[in-house]
């Protein structure tokens, strides 16, 4: 007899007609007011993009919905089914991925999932129901029933990982490059030791060299083989360090070892890990390959291996340390550099040690030649670049329309708490009508700094800014908004510092609301579907997964409230986009198109300003609303492939709340 469906359940099928989209989920019943929960898995060997459903509407509009990557094997999304939806389209890996469940549920059923996922969500979202606020009630029950806090992770692994399974998990085909390791222990970490060996010899890769170095006579009872040796460089096409106690996952040299094969082999691969914390295991979720954040955090961790050319040009040797072969190989430029998102190694927490990492990273930035020098507050250390003698003339341009109180705020601010010494200010003026900003113009009139530009019509802030710098005449341009609020005097000159970075391109600043909370930590592309600011409105002194948000470092995009870039490099690109983004998602599109052309974008937590967001402008509704959409639609359809793969944003973190919660 033939089993039936379950009750809500949907049909693959396969498409031809889009290159992206190449399945669809076919319902078993009208999917009005529905949710839709998916249960998918990939190879292990395959690379975890995020998939994206699409809600095609029978109007022939759409709406997009960015899943998690299934980094542990195995993934799960909930959230609902537009109105109006006719199709869900799916673009998914080609290599190895498969749904394991596909159906729909009541909103009743989210609703019961969630008050035992996240009860404390209960009352919000029952206040949005009963006020019938539709859009917030969405993404309440998004969050409560199908989003999990970090320090759930033991609980959210445990519902996806799946065991290493060969008749799926393909190794990558041709042969895999040896790897060479290094292992120190004292005699009292024997057992430590025992434990690594084990997962070493239990590696699915088996062409592998270890070194392992005792401090002190060598304890009995430690296994032997042929691949471990006492002294010296092991053999290998790239090297690492392991710690006692560490184990690895089955598969973690083939991961790695992959990542040295091929016509391109990397100068550097790493993968993701987790630590077992007093507090409980914790996961070390890692970003794409950031130099900057590399440097002033160590964030690589373990596992990491160099290339053996490398680990030649960083002049490392044994006996140097994990930590000065990753600060020596960062500098050394490597070109390529894979980033594994997959747990590949569990280890012990580390003791931190700020003042060895403060000597490693002065003689690294040293040896390599480098200008930066090393930052130190506290236990933080950071990188400050130099500001040349005299510094550049720096043009900041403000677009503005009445609000005299903000821009009187904003204004005092740059000329009159603003330490850097070469600025100007351009001051474009969309059609002001109030009497209170004419008597600003007229009580700044005589400072040589300020100018003015009278540019009326249509609210379009890239023509407004576009307008503004190219009549202006400093080497570096900054766009701020006329609700920021300058609290230190030093933030511009930290902003011209990195601005100046021939790999830099827009430079992004801390930005808090008026209750001190983060507004502005750096942009994810896909956040929020297409894009959003991470961390915001948590405490200002949040650090951030991995103490990112406590140094200066790589990010996809930033925001135009508070944004310096050179001018070479913002007319090389052609500024803003005025016809496709007069108003929103300019900026993001902006660095995007920088990094295109090689240009990093960089946010650094040393330039905090307040901003007031969109007070001058209000909420969008209506058809403000509805041309954010529009230019949202466009700027999903213009940067598709970094919306679903944001380099600097792990797969495994919800792209539903404002970020670093799992998914």
């Amino acid at each position: 007899m033939t089993a039936r469906p379950a009750p809500g359940a949907c049909r693959i099928a396969p498409r031809a007609d889009d290159p992206d989209f190449t399945r669809e989920l076919i319902p078993g019943r009208p999917v009005g007011g529905r949710w839709l929960a998916l249960d998918y898995a990939l190879d292990r060997f395959a690379p975890p993009v995020r998939p994206l459903l699409r809600f095609r509407r029978r109007d022939g509009t759409h709406e997009d919905a960015l899943l998690p990557g299934p980094v542990l094997g195995r993934a799960a999304w909930l959230g609902p089914v537009p109105p109006g939806t006719e199709a869900i389209l799916l673009a998914a890996p080609d290599r190895g991925f498969r749904i394991e469940a596909a159906r729909l549920l009541s909103r009743w059923a989210v609703l019961a999932l969630g008050a035992r996922r996240r009860p404390d969500k209960l009352p919000v979202a029952l206040y949005q129901w009963l006020t019938r606020d539709a859009r917030r009630l969405r993404n309440t029950l998004r969050i409560a029933a199908g989003v999990m806090p970090l320090d759930r992770y033991p609980a959210w692994k445990a519902a996806r990982a799946r065991p290493f399974e060969p008749a799926l998990d393909r190794m990558p085909s041709g042969p895999l490059p040896r790897l060479g390791l290094i292992l120190e222990a004292g005699p009292d970490e024997a057992e430590a030791v025992r434990r690594t060996l084990a997962t070493l010899m239990a590696q699915g890769h088996r062409d592998w060299r270890l070194s392992l170095r005792w401090r002190g006579p060598a304890p009995a009872g430690i296994a032997t083989d042929p691949r471990i040796s006492g002294d010296g460089l092991p053999d290998g096409a790239a090297i690492g360090l392991m710690r006692p106690g560490d184990i690895l996952a089955p598969d973690a040299l083939g991961h790695l070892a992959a990542s040295f094969a091929g016509p391109e082999p990397a100068d550097l691969a790493y993968g993701d890990s987790e630590v077992e914390e007093p507090a409980g295991l914790r996961p070390r979720l890692k970003p794409g390959w950031s130099p900057d954040l590399a440097l002033t955090t160590l964030y690589p961790g373990r596992p990491l291996l160099v290339a053996a050319d490398l680990v030649a040009r960083a002049r490392w040797e044994p006996g140097q340390g994990a930590r000065a072969l990753l600060l020596g190989a960062a500098l050394a430029g490597p070109a390529r550099v894979r980033r594994i998102p997959r747990l590949l190694c569990r280890s012990a927490p580390e003791a931190p040690d700020p003042d060895g990492h403060e000597a490693d990273l002065a003689q690294a930035l040293a040896r390599a030649g480098s200008p930066a020098v090393v930052a130190r507050s506290g236990d933080t250390i950071d990188l400050d670049w130099p500001l040349p003698d005299p510094p550049p003339l720096v043009s900041i341009v403000i677009p503005t329309r009445d609000r005299p109180e903000l821009l009187r705020v904003a204004v005092r601010g740059v000329l009159r708490d603003t330490a850097y010494p070469a600025l100007e200010l351009v001051i474009v003026d969309n059609g002001s009508t109030d009497p209170a900003v004419a008597a600003l113009y007229a009580e700044w009139a005589d400072d040589p700094r300020m100018r003015r530009l009278d540019r009326p019509g249509p609210f379009n802030f890239s023509r407004l800014v576009n307008d503004g710098a190219a009549e202006s005449r400093g080497a570096i341009l900054v766009l701020l908004n006329n609700d920021v609020e300058v609290l230190h005097p030093d933030w511009l000159a930290q902003m011209v510092r990195q601005a100046l970075r021939p790999e830099v391109g827009a430079v992004g600043a801390k930005l808090l609301f008026g209750n001190g909370r983060i507004q502005h930590a750096g942009v994810v592309v896909g956040l929020g579907g297409r894009a959003g600011h991470i961390l915001r409105n948590r405490p200002a002194g949040t650090p951030g997964h991995l103490g990112r948000l406590t140094v200066a470092h790589e990010v996809s995009g930033v925001t135009a409230a508070c944004l310096a870039v050179a001018r070479e490099k913002f007319e090389a690109v052609g500024g803003l986009d005025a016809e496709a983004f007069p108003v929103d998602f300019n900026d993001i599109d902006l660095c995007l198109r920088l990094s295109a052309r090689g240009w990093t974008s960089i946010w650094t937590p040393r330039a905090v300003l307040a901003h007031h967001e969109s007070v001058s402008r209000g909420p969008s509704v209506g058809p403000a609303r509805a041309r954010f959409e529009a230019e949202g639609d466009r700027f999903a359809a213009r940067w598709r492939a970094v919306i679903r793969d944001d380099p600097y944003y792990h797969p495994a973190f919800s792209v539903t709340t404002f970020g670093e919660e799992l998914e």
